[in-house]
């Protein structure tokens, strides 16, 4: 039985006629004293109700603090796994560049492209070769346009030379047909003189 309850049944006892032989003051000084102890508990008990409430109130705001941080957290994993799952799934066209095989790029690049530490990593390793396609191809590109410079360059002079070429041919054959001119002019001038000197024999 409790405290309370046994001031209570105090309070009851002196109600009943087993204290009629005691005068009025006497049960009312014992049932203030009864009554004030009471309130005591009763302030006492009110007082542990709020500090519990209040002790219930933080802990359930602390909960919900966890609570909002903890859905904030699986929040953020939902987001970073639909963001790791995008990245799976981009095509990038890396993929699509045609490279030198590893064979060749062990040939090729440069020492430091190809070290054990590169050959090991697959991410760098595959950095390392789109860097050396990209070096080959910007290389290659550039002897290309030297090519094709050289090309322009010989068509041109194969251009001037061949125009030189018709101006000699049309010299020539116009030294040509003047020869012929002179040469028919000679043979004729040579006829003539021949006719007469046959004749005067």
């Amino acid at each position: 039985m409790s405290e309370g309850d046994e001031i209570i049944q105090h309070l009851r006892d002196l109600a009943s006629p087993e204290y009629d032989a005691y005068d009025a003051e006497t049960i009312h000084i014992r049932a203030a004293a009864l009554i004030s102890r009471l309130k005591t508990l009763n302030r006492n008990a009110n007082l542990s109700t709020r500090t519990r409430k209040d002790a219930t109130a933080i802990a359930r705001q602390e909960m919900d603090h966890s609570s909002l941080g903890l859905q904030n957290l699986l929040f953020e994993k939902r987001h970073l796994e639909r963001e790791i799952e995008k990245c799976r799934q981009f095509a990038s066209i890396y993929q699509d560049v045609p490279l030198h095989s590893l064979e060749d790029f062990r040939k090729l690049a440069p020492e430091g492209a190809r070290n054990e530490s590169v050959m090991s990593n697959e991410h760098q390793l595959m950095l390392n070769r789109l860097s050396f396609e990209l070096a080959e191809r910007q290389r290659l590109d550039q002897k290309r346009k030297e090519l094709i410079q050289a090309k322009e360059d010989l068509l041109k002079e194969s251009k001037l030379k061949a125009t030189t070429l018709d101006s000699v041919k049309a010299q020539i054959e116009m030294l040509v047909k003047t020869a012929s001119d002179i040469q028919k002019k000679v043979d004729e001038l040579v006829q003539p003189a021949t006719g007469e000197s046959m004749s005067t024999s």
